[in-house]
């Protein structure tokens, strides 16, 4: 049985980000994935995810220019471009731009406040009908390369990586943790459960967890008209709000609502038709800029929270991290340094902790 320090469970984007910061605090560390590099089962997959500060939540908003500092540091020591600043727009009575553009500059963020022939202007691929915001710090993180970078700095730093290699099962004892995989046992002081879908069922009669509700989410991908530049897109007209971003040569488009219910083991990969349908409606709509037939479109997981605040606590040997709810990307190095503090024994963010 080899002993470690600290058992990383997932290497998703907040496992990954735990790993190396843990690591780099001199603890030995063994990282578990239960399938390989870049696989697309959980909610991690893919080349594009929002940055953004446009919260309406001052907590976000801080926590926000915590993990843009950090983006940029890991992207000087990865030795490559993590977070791409296209900017980023808001719009839409539920996104309420006014106040939200207040909030952005109470925390240091140089946003502007449009009026929609400007915002027209600017980016005549998209339609507005009311005030818009500007948030100059949005932009998009490529979550494979995030990955594969902060893997490789936390083997370079010791850690154990270990793919393919499905952690069955997790046995508190007097000093810890006994973890079991098909290769073998370890023991841990601290285990850093980071597994997105699975968490629920990982730390079931371990750790009381607030209700989880992992559903399946579909996202579109579509051809602009013109190269752009294409922003970061947030819209709040509707009863859904719905995101848009670039990704490559195309512009991907998703709702960030529920899906339906699966989990994480017995989630199939179908497209729902009348999502795709909606995508296009909207598409017609509000992005004029595109061709409204999609190009391509795949599925990933969401795992809610009852309020869509993170979990990141500690309860005992274990380290729940868990960020959730679909907006947890963008946070991605930051989290794993609250991860990494948890380890060291300091408290969590309130909003976060287990009740």
């Amino acid at each position: 049985m080899d002993d470690i320090d600290v058992a990383i469970v997932g290497l998703g984007l907040a496992g990954s980000a735990a790993a190396r910061a843990v690591s780099r605090r001199g603890r030995s560390v063994a990282a578990f994935e239960a399938y390989g590099p870049g696989h697309r089962r959980g909610s991690s997959h893919g080349r594009a995810r929002i940055f953004r500060r446009a919260y309406l939540d001052p907590l976000y908003v801080e926590l926000t220019g915590r993990a843009g500092r950090l983006w940029e540091e890991l992207g000087e020591q990865a030795g490559e471009r993590l977070l791409t600043r296209t900017g980023g727009v808001d719009h839409g009575r539920g996104r309420e731009p006014e106040r939200m553009a207040r909030l952005l500059r109470d925390h240091g963020v140089a946003a502007e406040l449009l009026d929609p022939a400007e915002a027209a202007r600017r980016w005549p691929g998209i339609r507005f009908t009311g005030p818009v915001v500007l948030d100059p710090e949005g932009g998009v993180v490529d979550p494979e390369a995030a990955i594969a970078a902060l893997v490789r700095l936390a083997a370079e730093d010791g850690a154990h990586i270990a793919y393919d290699t499905p952690v069955r099962t997790m046995e508190p004892d007097s000093t810890g943790v006994r973890l079991r995989t098909d290769e073998g046992t370890w023991h841990a002081r601290t285990v850093v459960v980071a597994a997105g879908g699975w968490t629920g069922p990982l730390l079931d009669g371990l750790v009381p967890l607030p209700p989880l509700t992992v559903t399946r989410q579909q996202v579109f991908f579509f051809a602009p008209e013109d190269a752009g530049p294409w922003p970061t897109v947030v819209h709040g007209e509707t009863s859904l709000d719905l995101y848009a971003l670039p990704e490559g040569p195309y512009v991907k488009l998703g709702e960030h609502a529920p899906g339906p219910v699966t989990t994480a083991a017995d989630r199939d990969f179908t497209v729902d038709p009348a999502a795709r349908e909606r995508a296009m409606a909207y598409a017609r709509t509000w992005l004029p800029g595109l061709d409204p037939v999609p190009r391509s479109e795949l599925t990933c997981l969401y795992t809610w929270t009852p309020d869509e605040d993170f979990v990141i606590d500690r309860r005992g040997p274990f380290v729940v991290c868990s960020p959730c709810s679909g907006h947890g990307a963008k946070f991605t190095p930051l989290l794993g340094e609250l991860a990494a503090d948890l380890v060291d024994g300091r408290p969590p963010i309130d909003r976060f902790a287990l009740r």
